[in-house]
């Protein structure tokens, strides 16, 4: 089969933050640190994949953060309508990546088991376990179970040729990464097992973990998965913007042709 085009989709950024809000025992955490927020489309002939799905105007005006694009509006240079999404892949289930699941009412989703089970379990007991996942997220998710759209994996697994899905855990229990095939080589979408570059290169882990030994062993998992390591994409860093064409518009970024921009790893 053909390898598959990736794109990154990003449809907001934070700015007021500090790298202590990137990484733990950072030398210079009160220096600024910005994050970019990305969905990511996969597309191959007549064939796509959504990665996750971002958030919408109602839990940016919840939450205090802002977005520039909703999701339908960041998918329309692609000329896709939100019933044309039938398959989803759910990284983790914290707003920011399942925020708009409910706009895509025909989709599949493919989770992580653990990660099902750890949103609705009583880890959510805790405040700061349960700040990151929003409970009409969650509920979707369940909802979507209860009509037959969810598929469930433990681990490892094929989601279609040239695209399979890892957990990892770490940051959420059952975080998974994305596995691409590509015309660069395989390419791995690491979502929030690296946010940016400089945790899985210099492992630096972020602050936001459930299981600080997953998230380290989870970036040599990253580095094993990728065929090289500039094929290993975080997935809040600015930089992706930088290191890849852009396509379409000017918030879309072309990922499976490989970065135009030499940067150290």
């Amino acid at each position: 089969m053909s390898d598959w085009e990736v794109y990154s989709i990003k449809y907001a950024d934070r700015n007021a933050r500090t790298r202590a809000d990137s990484f733990i025992f950072d030398d210079y955490h009160d220096a600024p640190h910005a994050m970019d927020y990305f969905m990511w489309l996969l597309k191959r002939g007549d064939e796509m994949i959504l990665v996750d799905t971002g958030y919408d105007m109602d839990e940016a005006t919840t939450r205090a953060r802002p977005i520039r694009l909703d999701p339908v509006t960041a998918l329309a240079p692609f000329g896709i309508k939100p019933e044309d999404v039938t398959k989803i892949i759910v990284t983790h289930l914290h707003y920011d990546h399942a925020g708009g699941l409910h706009l895509f009412p025909n989709a599949t989703l493919h989770l992580q088991a653990a990660e099902m089970a750890y949103a609705t379990g009583p880890c959510m007991c805790h405040d700061t376990l349960r700040m990151p996942f929003t409970a009409d997220h969650v509920c979707e998710a369940v909802k979507r179970l209860y009509s037959g759209k969810v598929t469930f994996h433990d681990g490892e697994a094929q989601v279609a040729d040239g695209v399979t899905v890892h957990c990892i855990g770490g940051h959420s229990r059952g975080l998974q990464s994305v596995r691409v095939r590509t015309q660069a080589g395989w390419m791995v979408l690491a979502s929030d097992a690296a946010h940016f570059y400089e945790n899985v290169f210099a492992r630096k882990p972020f602050p936001i973990v459930v299981d600080l030994q997953n998230m380290l062993d989870g970036f040599e998992t990253l580095h094993r998965l990728a065929s090289k390591p500039t094929l290993i994409v975080p997935g809040h860093d600015p930089l992706v913007c930088e290191y890849f064409p852009s396509a379409l518009a000017t918030h879309i970024h072309r990922l499976d042709v490989g970065p135009i921009k030499e940067f150290e790893t």
